[in-house]
């Protein structure tokens, strides 16, 4: 059965191509997905604690204003400030206990909301019972604590951030050196394929053309050598085909036309034939006796 060049070769470069294309499309996609992971984790672990902890510390600043700025003009503390920033503090305080990604976070967001309750019930008494100095102070000293513990907060996953980027940092190298490995891989294969489907058909089409090119210069005895079991070698056998019968039909010719002329005479042009060979052979006497004596008077 013959093979098809254009379902066999074509078929299987386009096939190749798209399976190059398949795995490029593939390693990008593992590659880019990996480090959005990487990436996303850091956002969603370690830059939302730096922004609840920036958020309690703000709350804690504003209740510890509002008490020092009422013990020095000595009136009551607003209740409504004070509950609306312990409000947004228990709030933060629950998301960030719910977003525990580092060693020893957890145990540091325990003991900020342990020293928080105690700071909340020693502003509650406060502020039933203000204007005493000695609660002002170990007001002021427990919110320093519990807003230095903040801080602990703050840059513990500040500095993670800084190691996961240096981290996606590196992965985005190394991704980089094997998405370049895979690429150049990929295009040795391609090519290597392109340079020997090229040497194929330009080995077979030149012979192909300077065999045509020989037949059509009338050297019937051109063959063309080309093996194969699909359309090229076809070609060749039916050039080589047309070579052998046009070199048959002109040994045909050539040999008829050796044929003695005397054939294509009849009987009278054959007498007239004989009358004039006669005559020729006479002259040919006469001239060979003439010769003969200018010779001798030349002696």
């Amino acid at each position: 059965m013959k093979t098809s060049i254009r379902s066999k070769k074509f078929t299987t470069g386009m096939v190749l191509f798209l399976v190059i294309i398949l795995l490029l499309s593939i390693s990008s996609a593992f590659y880019l997905n990996k480090l959005s992971g990487k990436t996303s984790a850091i956002l969603k672990e370690n830059h939302y604690s730096v922004v609840y902890a920036r958020d309690m510390s703000e709350t804690l600043i504003t209740i510890n204003q509002e008490i020092s700025s009422s013990f020095l003009i000595s009136k009551n503390p607003d209740t409504i400030i004070i509950d609306k920033a312990f409000n947004l503090f228990n709030k933060s305080l629950k998301l960030e206990k719910n977003n525990i990604t580092e060693v020893g976070e957890d145990i540091l967001a325990s003991s900020i909301e342990k020293n928080y309750n105690d700071y909340r019930d020693s502003v509650m008494k406060f502020v039933k019972a203000p204007n005493q100095a000695d609660k002002v102070l170990c007001l002021q000293k427990k919110f320093e604590n519990l807003n230095q513990q903040l801080m602990q907060l703050s840059q513990m996953n500040e500095k993670a951030i800084v190691e996961k980027t240096d981290d996606a940092k590196v992965s985005a190298k190394k991704a980089t050196l094997q998405m370049t490995f895979i690429g150049t891989i990929c295009f040795l294969i391609a090519y290597g394929y392109t340079f020997i489907f090229s040497s194929y058909f330009n080995e077979r089409f030149y012979k192909l053309y300077n065999g045509t090119k020989e037949v059509v210069s009338s050297n019937y005895n051109q063959r063309l050598n080309i093996t194969g079991n699909d359309e090229l070698s076809e070609m060749a056998v039916i050039v080589n085909e047309m070579a052998e019968k046009i070199n048959k039909t002109d040994q045909d010719f050539y040999t008829a036309s050796k044929e003695p002329i005397i054939n294509t005479f009849d009987s009278s042009d054959l007498e007239e034939l004989k009358r004039v060979l006669a005559k020729l052979k006479v002259f040919e006497k006469d001239a060979s006796e003439l010769l003969m004596r200018i010779e001798n008077k030349i002696q």
